[in-house]
């Protein structure tokens, strides 16, 4: 059975609430005042988490005070519930965290994911679009909380490929370039642009990542 175009959820590995963080570990985070509880979480895929901890954002009063990759990925992982990701969410108290990480964790589970680009499973890219950024990934673009963004990441190859085709196809301004390799060994970049256009850049992006996996020595 073909896989390509077969959506690939990610999981949550774990997910805690530290109710009132000791002031050192609060120093060591450089959390701001007022930021007294945490959530912690971990999940085996790392950009659908970046892009489900900026939801967080626009649903609670919280702010993303840590976010990692881990190296090599979720098949890497050195232990169960270490997976691909780190997220941490601070804010006022455990409620105002709960409701953040309630969100992460439905944006996770409904609204984005990696996308198989080939019929055996084995390439993967994700082109999500984000109509409206929370304070998190607005901030790393460099762009008004609010605006569009074109999320785009595929193995080195294929993003290379896609992000050239995103930005021929759409009026969108590459803001983010992440060069080969990431943590994950992956590539990609965040663009911004009308939410129209970054929808383009992803459709772009996709075809793209989907034909050059199908071909990949074909020059």
């Amino acid at each position: 059975m073909s896989r390509l175009r077969e959506n690939l959820p990610a999981t949550l590995l774990s997910a805690r609430i530290i109710s009132q963080a000791e002031e050192a570990l609060r120093s060591a985070l450089k959390l701001r005042e007022g930021e007294l509880s945490l959530g912690v979480l971990t999940t085996d895929s790392d950009d659908v988490s970046y892009a489900a901890l900026d939801a967080a954002t626009k649903a609670a009063p919280v702010r993303v005070a840590y976010a990692k990759s881990m190296y090599a990925g979720a098949k890497a992982a050195s232990n169960a519930h270490t997976g691909e990701f780190i997220g941490i969410l601070a804010g006022p108290g455990p409620a105002q965290v709960r409701s953040g990480m309630d969100a992460a964790i439905a944006y996770m589970n409904e609204d984005c994911c990696f996308v198989s680009a080939n019929e055996a499973g084995t390439v993967a890219y994700f082109a999500h679009c984000i109509a409206r950024t929370g304070s998190y990934l607005s901030e790393m673009a460099g762009i008004r909380e609010g605006e569009p963004l074109a999320y785009l990441i595929a193995p080195p190859m294929e993003a290379m490929l896609g992000l050239d085709a995103a930005l021929k196809a759409a009026d969108v301004t590459l803001r983010v370039f992440y060069g080969p390799p990431t943590e994950t060994n992956f590539a990609g970049g965040l663009l911004t642009g009308e939410q129209a256009a970054c929808r383009a850049a992803c459709e772009a992006f996709a075809a793209t990542v989907i034909e050059a996996a199908a071909s990949p020595r074909r020059y």
